[in-house]
């Protein structure tokens, strides 16, 4: 999976948790939850997403290293691939 398709997925996943949320506000490094208005129960939403969509399980404890859509995405991106 490339890094523009994780991002596409992520950017779905946001979607679907805040269909009311202007996705084009966000830019690379701002900060989703800040950025898009988004609760700590759609958070949490979003997280369920990447899961059921991807495979990757996020730990609570990583919630930090998925804050911006840049860090999302290499974050994903490195589960992806093996990492942790």
């Amino acid at each position: 999976m490339t890094r523009d398709d994780i991002q596409k997925a992520v950017l779905k996943a946001l979607g679907d948790v805040a269909p009311d949320a202007d996705l084009g506000s966000l830019g690379p490094d701002k900060d989703i939850r800040d950025t898009l208005d988004i609760d700590s129960m759609d958070f949490l939403n979003f997280v369920v997403a990447l899961k059921k969509t991807l495979g990757v399980e996020v730990p609570e404890a990583d919630y930090e290293k998925i804050r911006t859509l840049r860090d999302c995405t290499a974050y994903l991106e490195k589960r992806l691939a093996g990492g942790k």
